[in-house]
């Protein structure tokens, strides 16, 4: 059961991922029609720059959720080299526990943020301001998941993978 939920939440992060990077490349796509608009035709394409940030804050929040799935976020591994296995199991817990809460703190921050600015509308693309923080709630809700995910795995004595280690985690 658990190795079929991480096949599910394995091909979600890739998904998360590949957008994430196309994101990254329509963003500087989008720039270098800004820059080519207005610099070379002496015009400006006013719905480019905030169109960029919001893709921005999907591929950083995307980006940043699949690095948790990963393992590669941010952690203070000294005292993990000095105390036994079993420990450094349940460290890594409370580190996922702490890293879900996180999560959960950008979904509820996130959809607060996302309601008041709902009736709001972005000038230059037409779209309400709630889509400025969407991209917070839908990594919130991946790094929650991700967390989980690491956390079930670690019970049913499956690998997840650390920042430097070679688990596979798919």
């Amino acid at each position: 059961m658990m190795k079929t939920i991480a096949l599910l939440t394995g091909r979600l992060a890739r998904v998360a991922l590949w957008v994430a990077g196309i994101g990254l490349v329509l963003m500087t796509v989008l720039i270098a029609a800004q820059v080519f608009w207005r610099y070379v035709l002496n015009d400006s394409l006013v719905w480019t720059e905030p169109a960029s940030v919001m893709i921005m804050g999907w591929f950083i929040f995307l980006g940043a959720a699949v690095g948790i799935r990963e393992g590669y976020h941010l952690s203070f591994d000294v005292l993990l080299y000095v105390v036994p296995q079993r420990i450094k199991l349940v460290l890594h817990t409370l580190s996922d526990l702490a890293v879900a809460g996180f999560g959960v703190g950008m979904i509820w921050y996130g959809w607060q943020l996302a309601e008041r600015t709902a009736g709001n509308k972005l000038p230059s693309l037409g779209i309400s301001g709630a889509f400025d923080f969407a991209p917070i709630v839908a990594g919130g809700v991946l790094i929650v998941l991700f967390s989980t995910e690491r956390i079930a795995r670690r019970a049913a004595g499956l690998p997840t993978a650390r920042f430097g280690e070679e688990a596979e985690i798919d």
